[in-house]
């Protein structure tokens, strides 16, 4: 059993972490999935209490981000509830996945390339669209792309086409299985499925996936929850903080332009990736200075990314305080 001390001081970490990761969210709208799992992956966390506690993670923000987006009408709970049904399947084989490859004791390496690979393919994305300064998903429409597979029963969508059930239900397995693989809400990937692949509105295709993700990362955090491998304390810690940075960096977009950080969260996810190679390399070779790297890049970079925002939105309030418009009389 750990002092006590050192148990508050452990939790008061996750708090601060969570709370730089609520900024990332609340920010730019994705980003807390993608650091949970490998953060405590980089703090010594056994593969399925990583997994597990990020789903769970995934699952206390997404219901926040569900009813805001509910209340605003952007969201199809007939797509929703097929895409979650999906998602739900693949969820399950995921987590079996990751208890079957724990038990050849290979879970910690598996999970942790895969998150190399990942963490790298998401930040070069995102570095990219920064590049070519990329349109916000949630502000185009877009003519679907998916082949016509008119495979009955059809379901309507809110864009005004039909898909088959049948796809839905693939696409939604595939990202439940990313799910209960990494821990992470799949709402990376099922957007622009959604938006480019169905046709569906931005901020509609935005709600949907929120709704999915509280239903499959319900179903997660249940499923490892069984086995242990859920840690209630840290995830609590986690979310307390988070949902504090959320609003502050909701707040943030009414003041700086997500477009000049975009590079920033690009080089956080990248960071994230070499944090989890360093890692691994410490446990094979024995190096423990690179243990020490690996927790400083995974934590330091989100406070310095959350830190920059919260910095340039003090100082874009201050100037814009100094040189409003004068008072009428």
């Amino acid at each position: 059993m750990e002092p006590l001390g050192l148990g508050i001081a452990l939790i008061a970490l996750f708090v601060g972490f969570g709370t730089f990761i609520g900024i990332l969210f609340g920010f730019f709208g994705m980003g807390g999935s993608f650091l949970v799992t490998p953060a405590l992956l980089v703090l010594g966390y056994p593969a399925p209490a990583a997994v597990g506690s990020g789903l769970a993670f995934v699952f206390g923000t997404s219901v926040i981000g569900a009813l805001r987006r509910r209340d605003h009408g952007q969201v199809s709970y007939p797509l929703a509830t097929v895409m979650a049904l999906g998602t739900t399947l693949g969820v399950e084989v995921g987590a079996r996945v990751v208890f079957l490859l724990e038990d050849l004791g290979s879970a910690d390496l598996v999970i942790s390339v895969v998150y190399v690979g990942f963490l790298g393919a998401v930040g070069l994305f995102v570095l990219r669209d920064a590049r070519t300064g990329g349109t916000d998903v949630g502000t185009i429409e877009v003519t679907p792309r998916v082949p016509a597979i008119e495979l009955p029963p059809m379901l309507s969508l809110p864009g005004g086409g039909t898909v088959s059930v049948w796809v839905v239900l693939v696409v939604g397995s595939a990202i439940g299985v990313l799910s209960g693989w990494l821990g992470v809400g799949g709402g990376f990937p099922l957007l622009p499925v959604m938006t480019y692949g169905f046709g569906v509105p931005g901020a509609i295709a935005a709600g949907t996936s929120s709704l999915q993700i509280v239903a499959s990362g319900a179903f997660g955090t249940f499923v490892y929850a069984q086995s242990n491998a859920v840690d209630v304390p840290v995830v609590t810690a986690l979310l307390a903080g988070s949902a504090l940075g959320a609003r502050i960096g909701a707040g943030a977009t009414r003041l700086v332009g997500e477009g000049d950080f975009t590079g920033c969260f690009a080089g956080m996810l990248l960071a994230g990736g070499v944090a989890t190679a360093s890692k691994r390399a410490s446990v094979v070779y024995g190096v423990e200075t690179l243990g020490t790297t690996s927790a400083v890049l995974v934590s330091g970079t989100a406070a310095l990314v959350g830190g920059t925002i919260v910095h340039a939105s003090i100082d874009a309030l201050r100037k814009n305080r100094e040189h409003g418009p004068p008072l009428t009389r």
